[in-house]
């Protein structure tokens, strides 16, 4: 959907009305700090000083506090607490969040609220304390909590069915009411995720995960298994064929599925940069997808919002964060979506073209008619900067640790590497600025350097471009010198590619997070500017002008709607690929091993097929099977 589409759907979510029954809990967050630990003139041992404490939703609440930041005025909460602080507490923040408490039932005896306290000692979770696990529900207080639902159902337009704990309040005696309720309703829709009991609620939709799905037709999963596509898709069928009614089953990273009388729909991921937290994802899910259910939408509009949601939430750190409408409508404008996650993780279920080594991922449907290409410049067809991952790294690594660097212990260097290699590896092929400013988050997050010493995107490029451009520079004189030659430091056949389309009539443009005035100066010393007749464009300073987007939009309404030509896009990074895949044109990614300057770099060619590459090639060794693919007469 587009951006007034999605602005429509998170207007008609506002006027909805929504019931939430469910197990209730309340999640602490208590953070310690060591430096004013004393020793307990008791017990000898050392205290734990909690310096700050912060409480939010949790389970059916969270759910709550989602559809409540969705900006829905009518959220009802249905669920039992207990006569202690923590009650109090969950009820204080509900009603800071707009959300309907009557229908919460105190048990007074046999029962605590659900707490899960998280105590942290600089950004690591300590062992969690929970209070609640030995709750028992009485029958009366069941009866009196159907009771309540009953008499709202017919007010609102979805119920949501939460089960969370296995002491909360889904006992044998409460289900059963729950079903009766269920089918005395046909007409409305209860949607229920359960941890334990998916299979009891006859009549509802379902909500679950990948794992649980394939645990309900007796394959046997654990939380940490990768549920296979194959394997989903399986469950999906005969999950509806048993429960006839409409399930979502979400697959984290991997997207999620649906099915409903129309069959079974993939819906793509959303490619995360950032460090993310999945505590509670599920529950934005939910309340995304129930929502847009009771607006009236279909099951894949659904799951569609339910995903933006969830992709808002997962990066709010410390917290089961929510996502209000203006983040909802920023990550879903223009989203990137994870494709095709199966095949690029596992390159055993790679298809090659006639005998060669060209990977089709995506086949075309008709032959391509190529005016347009767009090339992106490092790894795809220059080598000049070969090996800048092994600049910025360690770059990255002094700059998180500071005056640490030194003496930082082994876990906590290791933990920055690790951040470290995933960010770059993320973020390859977007601009070097937008990279640094990721890196000033990074600085901030692992909080080794004092706030006052912490450098904006600037600084860092800076530092970062005086170590690159040394290395570029001293290969620049090897060719100046006539030590080293164009072939050296170009991927096999590329230059000859770019001549071939330039004969052919393709308009040739370059495109490079690389500073503009950096790619235009190594594609002239390299011999070939003059091919790219549509220009060479890069970054110009400015985070807010991605030059591989603007060049795209600038292509795209040259071309117009007119079908006499088409646009291709050559890259080895995921921001080229993303982007011309969202603007329908053909994505040929090249997973190129830049060291040797031809053979497959299997790293790449994983982000590359997520990022949405048609075909994946390591280089253009094989280039007249290619341009046979690519329609292209050698005129040569």
């Amino acid at each position: 959907m587009n951006k007034e589409q999605l602005q429509k759907v998170l207007h008609d979510i506002s006027a909805v009305k929504i019931a939430v029954v469910g197990d209730f809990c309340l999640d602490a967050y208590w953070f310690i700090d060591e430096s004013k630990s004393e020793i307990s003139i008791e017990t000898g041992q050392a205290t734990m000083p909690v310096k700050q404490q912060r409480y939010s939703l949790g389970g059916a609440g969270n759910v709550t506090s989602n559809l409540a930041a969705m900006g829905i005025k009518d959220v009802r909460a249905f669920g039992v607490i207990g006569p202690d602080p923590f009650g109090n507490e969950m009820v204080k923040v509900m009603h800071e969040n707009g959300i309907d408490t009557r229908n919460l039932v105190v048990q007074e005896e046999s029962w605590s609220t659900h707490v899960y306290t998280k105590p942290y000692i600089a950004d690591a979770e300590q062992n969690r304390i929970d209070f609640g696990n030995f709750n028992a529900l009485s029958n009366e207080t069941a009866d009196q909590l159907i009771g309540l639902l009953k008499n709202e159902v017919p007010q609102v337009d979805v119920i949501i069915i939460n089960q969370q704990v296995l002491s909360g309040i889904h006992t044998e005696y409460f289900r059963k009411k729950l079903v009766e309720v269920i089918q005395y309703f046909p007409e409305k829709i209860f949607i229920t995720d359960s941890r334990n009991y998916n299979g009891f609620y006859t009549g509802s939709y379902r909500k679950m995960n990948d794992s649980e799905a394939a645990n309900l037709i007796g394959l046997e999963k654990d939380a940490n298994d990768v549920v296979l596509y194959s394997e989903v898709k399986e469950a999906a069928d005969l999950l509806y064929e048993r429960y006839g009614k409409p399930l979502f089953i979400t697959r984290g990273e991997r997207g999620s599925v649906i099915v409903d009388e129309n069959g079974v729909t993939d819906i793509h991921g959303l490619m995360i940069i950032s460090k993310v937290d999945p505590v509670g994802a599920g529950d934005s899910y939910l309340a995304g997808a129930a929502a847009t259910l009771a607006a009236g939408y279909n099951m894949q509009t659904a799951a569609q919002i339910g995903s933006y949601v969830a992709g808002v939430t997962v990066q709010k750190l410390f917290q089961t964060g929510t996502a209000s409408p203006d983040e909802i409508l920023q990550i879903g404008s223009d989203p990137d979506f994870v494709y095709s996650p199966e095949l690029a993780e596992d390159i055993r279920h790679a298809r090659y073209w006639q005998g060669t080594e060209i990977e089709i991922i995506k086949e075309w449907q008709k032959p391509l008619n190529i005016s347009h290409a767009i090339f992106d410049h490092d790894g795809t067809i220059s080598t000049l900067r070969e090996g800048w991952e092994h600049i910025m790294q360690p770059m990255m690594i002094k700059a998180i640790l500071g005056e640490h660097f030194q003496d930082a212990d082994e876990a906590l260097y290791h933990k920055v590497q690790t951040r470290v290699i995933d960010f770059i590896d993320k973020t390859t092929g977007i601009q070097t600025l937008v990279q640094m400013k990721g890196l000033v988050d990074l600085v901030k997050e692992f909080g080794q350097v004092p706030a006052d010493q912490v450098l904006d995107e600037f600084g860092y490029k800076q530092i970062y471009n005086d170590e690159l451009l040394k290395m570029v520079r001293e290969r620049e004189a090897k060719i100046a010198n006539s030590e080293l030659a164009l072939e050296d430091f170009t991927l096999k056949n590329a230059v000859k590619l770019l001549e071939t389309l330039y004969e052919a009539g393709v308009t040739l443009y370059l495109a490079s997070g690389t500073d503009e005035e950096d790619v235009k100066n190594e594609a002239r010393i390299l011999g070939y500017d003059h091919l790219f007749k549509g220009g060479i464009y890069g970054a110009v300073g400015d985070v807010t002008k991605e030059a591989k987007k603007m060049v795209l939009d600038r292509i795209l309404n040259t071309i117009g709607e007119s079908e006499t030509g088409q646009l291709a896009t050559f890259g080895d990074g995921p921001v080229e690929i993303r982007e011309t895949r969202k603007r329908g044109g053909a994505t040929i990614g090249i997973a190129s091993n830049e060291e040797k300057r031809h053979s497959l770099n299997e790293a790449k060619r994983s982000r590359l097929i997520k990022a949405g590459a048609d075909i994946v090639i390591p280089d253009f060794s094989q280039l007249p099977k290619l341009l046979q693919l690519l329609n292209i007469q050698d005129k040569k």
